[in-house]
């Protein structure tokens, strides 16, 4: 079955910078679009990111345009985030998907990982 591992995750002060990782097995990669999605404590798992198979479209929130970036590696079967400029709203669990639709719906992705913790200090 297919399975999904983040990494990065961790504890970093308002306007520092992390790299998550999201590498994927048991499947064919490029098969997929990927997408980050995060969920606060007490909130929905909002989207945060997207990128089709071939890595030529991207999309994005308004809320992390222009400071994250989603990227990937097929050959690595890895998909990363960058985060610059963190700001403590971006307090999270971050999760990775996989699906065949791409976009912000959650319900296009059928395949997750467990997540990875990221907390900005103020």
């Amino acid at each position: 079955q297919v399975q999904l591992v983040e990494s990065g995750g961790g504890l970093v002060q308002a306007g520092g910078s992390l790299r998550l990782s999201c590498v994927v097995s048991g499947g064919t990669f490029t098969d997929y679009a990927m997408g980050w999605f995060r969920q606060a404590p007490g909130k929905e798992r909002i989207f945060v990111a997207a990128i089709v198979w071939s890595g030529g479209r991207t999309n994005y929130a308004d809320s992390v345009k222009g400071r994250f970036t989603i990227s990937r590696d097929n050959a690595k079967n890895t998909v990363y985030l960058q985060m610059n400029s963190l700001k403590p709203e971006d307090t999270a669990i971050y999760y990775c998907a996989a699906g065949w639709a791409y976009g912000s719906r959650v319900d296009y992705y059928d395949y997750w990982g467990q997540g990875t913790q990221v907390t900005v200090s103020s």
